[in-house]
């Protein structure tokens, strides 16, 4: 084989080498736009949001634990009220017996 004729054999079996390349770096680029167009916008979005999102979580944490201590104690009545009137209803329930 001559040197010519090693050289060509060597650029066509390149040839399919360099139409994956190309085909790869067109693929790199559409991926390099898709993340510039599409996810680096919504992740803007999403990073302009999360700091007001977080301050007013951070506001609303006083409000959120004073309505629990409320729910605490109207817990702790409904029970002690439940007591009562489970006590009168026997008395009640006595008290019919009797007559």
């Amino acid at each position: 084989m001559t040197q010519n004729e090693l050289i060509l054999t060597l650029r066509s079996e390149l040839e399919p080498i360099k139409e994956k390349l190309r085909e790869n770096e067109n693929a790199l680029h559409d991926f390099r736009l898709y993340v510039e167009n599409e996810i680096e916008n919504k992740i803007n979005i999403l990073a302009e949001n999360y700091m007001p999102a977080a301050k007013r979580y951070e506001r609303s944490m006083p409000e959120a634990i004073e309505m629990k201590r409320d729910i605490d104690v109207i817990q702790a009545v409904v029970k002690e009220h439940s007591e009562s009137i489970s006590l009168i209803k026997e008395e009640v329930q006595k008290l019919q017996m009797i007559s």
